[in-house]
């Protein structure tokens, strides 16, 4: 069981950046990586990006490629998304999420999830 807190979602403009950060506790030994999803109303809960803990490598969505970029502080067990060049069909609620699998782009390999933030992205 990990809990996940995240922060950093607003309002910016088309073109801005927003970096999400999501914060894990409670037992995070056994998880191999940590991910991002993003889900806009009326639609599913769609892969955004993910990091394995150990060894940092990363993996992006095509929609997002270029424009985000995962990371992370495994001192303090936080993930980090930058948020580059933002459109308007980046609106959504993201959420973070930790894994002990390694399906890494896939939902339902994720074992536990923050709340979610709104990223709001306006023309």
């Amino acid at each position: 069981q990990v809990q996940l807190v995240e922060s950093g979602g607003g309002l910016v403009q088309a073109g801005g950046s927003l970096r999400l950060s999501c914060e894990a506790s409670g037992r995070t030994s056994s998880s191999t990586a940590m991910g991002w999803f993003r889900q806009a109303p009326g639609k599913e809960r769609d892969f955004v990006a993910a990091i394995t803990l150990s060894g940092g490598r990363t993996y992006y969505a095509d929609s997002v490629k270029g424009r985000f970029t995962i990371s992370r502080y495994n001192a303090k067990n936080t993930v980090f998304l930058q948020m580059n060049s933002l459109k308007p069909e980046d609106t959504a609620i993201y959420y973070c999420a930790a894994t002990t699998k390694y399906y890494y782009m896939r939902t339902d390999s994720y074992d536990s999830w923050g709340q979610g933030t709104q990223v709001t992205v306006s023309s």
